[in-house]
């Protein structure tokens, strides 16, 4: 049997995407540390300001309790993000057409 890989979907809007971008930036050993093993970044078409985060974890308790930490939601204050919608996702099919 395949091991599923673990996903999260941040959706958030941003005050200043360059300065969202620096803080991001930033935090990428911290991300790795915490377990995430890729990522994209996305933005919607007909609003810049709203980001796209979509990651592959090692697993979704790490990924939970990295991005539900205090340290954490003082980055993303310090970062301008607005209203983050996260979903944790088991991925169940991969494809190429």
């Amino acid at each position: 049997m395949k091991r599923s890989v673990p996903h999260v979907l941040i959706i958030h809007a941003v005050a200043h995407y360059d300065a969202w971008k620096a803080v991001f930036d930033q935090a990428a050993g911290m991300r790795k540390s915490a377990g995430e093993i890729s990522y994209q970044l996305l933005r919607f078409d007909d609003a810049t300001d709203t980001v796209v985060h979509f990651s592959a974890w090692s697993s979704l308790e790490r990924a939970r309790a990295f991005f539900e930490s205090e340290e954490l939601v003082a980055i993303r204050k310090r970062a301008g993000v607005k209203s983050p919608d996260f979903l944790y996702l088991e991925e169940i099919e991969r494809g190429v057409l």
